[in-house]
């Protein structure tokens, strides 16, 4: 079912676990994302970057697409559907088609901007019922072009955007998109410590969910990060498993270059990818 993001952190936060935000890049990559979190009786959020949204053809093919799979694939777990890293422009559009939930992210303009156009969003989001992410300090790694080092966020900045009403909260503390490079100095504990205790129950999230491993997920986890994003890990196991599928001449055989065959290898993966994260989280069984 198609619900806001916001109940399902709250819970996600009291009860020690994490909701996986998986991004969405087509139809297999949606389809395998829901039938991953069906399977595992979890909550789910779908996650769309501008980028990926014009690359499906639009918002309002995204939210025709997962409100059809819901029915059509009888997907009973909460599910919502994400703008990730949006621009002030891209949630309006957003909140337009349908979507449930917008991330604003103003974190490369000067904080009294941010907190502007933050609140802005919070208001307009709000009363069309969607929940609200914002980020503090900017996520390293490439997004959309841009390349950060993976700041830390300042904890008083932080408290300052939540108590605009947020529903969660992404505070960079030195995560970084993509893959991680062998000098990564590891997440800031201390970091996000201090931002907990100054934004008490509000949920945070952390980005780049790709390569931080497991005993720092859990740590994170345990200092009140409720949502946790997944994208390049999926494209790495979809791309291997169609390299091994083409490398083994499969395409060639048969009926083999069909896209529903040729595409399948590379959904199972990414299937397979959700669940284990799911596992990791602590968000099985919990829908």
């Amino acid at each position: 079912m198609l619900v806001t993001a916001t109940k399902m952190l709250q819970d996600a936060k009291a009860g020690h676990y994490a909701v996986g935000q998986f991004n969405i890049n087509n139809l297999e990559w949606t389809k395998a994302a829901l039938t991953a979190a069906q399977e595992c009786n979890s909550p789910i959020i779908l996650g769309v970057s501008e980028g990926a949204g014009k690359y499906m053809g639009g918002y309002n093919v995204i939210v025709g697409m997962v409100k059809g799979m819901i029915k059509d694939l009888n997907i009973t777990v909460p599910v919502a559907i994400h703008l990730d890293h949006g621009s002030f422009e891209g949630c309006l559009k957003c909140i337009e088609a349908g979507f449930t939930s917008v991330m604003f992210d103003g974190s490369h303009y000067e904080i009294e901007e941010n907190i502007a156009k933050t609140t802005e969003i919070v208001k307009l989001a709000h009363e069309a019922g969607l929940s609200v992410e914002a980020e503090v300090g900017s996520i390293g790694g490439e997004e959309d072009g841009v390349v950060g080092a993976g700041e830390c966020a300042d904890p008083t900045e932080c408290k300052r955007i939540a108590d605009l009403g947020v529903d969660f909260l992404a505070a960079g503390i030195g995560n970084i998109h993509g893959k991680y490079p062998e000098n990564w100095a590891g997440l800031s504990f201390e970091t996000l410590d201090a931002i907990q205790q100054l934004t008490g129950d509000l949920p945070l999230v952390l980005h780049g969910g790709t390569g931080i491993p497991e005993d720092m997920i859990k740590k994170a986890i345990s200092l009140g990060v409720a949502k946790i994003n997944v994208n390049t890990e999926c494209q790495l196991a979809f791309a291997a498993a169609t390299r091994e599928y083409v490398e083994a001449g499969k395409d060639l055989q048969g009926k083999g270059f069909d896209p529903r065959k040729l595409l399948a290898p590379g959904a199972a993966a990414i299937v397979e990818t959700v669940k284990a994260k799911m596992e990791l989280f602590g968000s099985v069984n919990k829908a």
